[in-house]
């Protein structure tokens, strides 16, 4: 799968990579297709810059892909380029989330209880 990017949404890209401190930056992609790999995903954001990783998580129990995933881009700048890029782009009837990943959160007991699994 190919896509065309309007390469007139990074013209401030030069400017950031020059004053980045290399660190790397994760990203959560979401609402991807099942035929999507992580091969490919690599591939969409190599032309924003390094991707250190890249990978579709699936299902531990059936391998299904479970339609996100992450990629870690070498630099914060390469990293918001690749969002700018990316975000919100069609591919096969579904549209691409891309955002930067967050800290996960705990959860607290099993579905909808009260925080703690604490009953009354």
């Amino acid at each position: 799968m190919l896509f065309i990017i309007d390469l007139t949404r990074f013209q401030q890209v030069d400017r950031l990579c020059h004053k980045e401190i290399l660190v790397g930056k994760l990203l959560y992609v979401g609402n991807l297709t099942d035929s999507v790999s992580s091969k490919e995903l690599h591939e969409w954001f190599t032309p924003f810059g390094t991707v250190r990783s890249a990978q579709v998580i699936t299902d531990p129990d059936t391998g299904r892909n479970r339609r996100f995933g992450f990629v870690e881009m070498d630099t914060d700048a390469q990293a918001q380029t690749a969002i700018q890029g990316l975000h919100d782009l069609e591919h096969e009837g579904r549209w691409l989330i891309v955002t930067e990943a967050k800290q996960r959160e705990k959860r607290f007991g099993y579905g909808g209880g009260i925080p703690g699994g604490q009953r009354y």
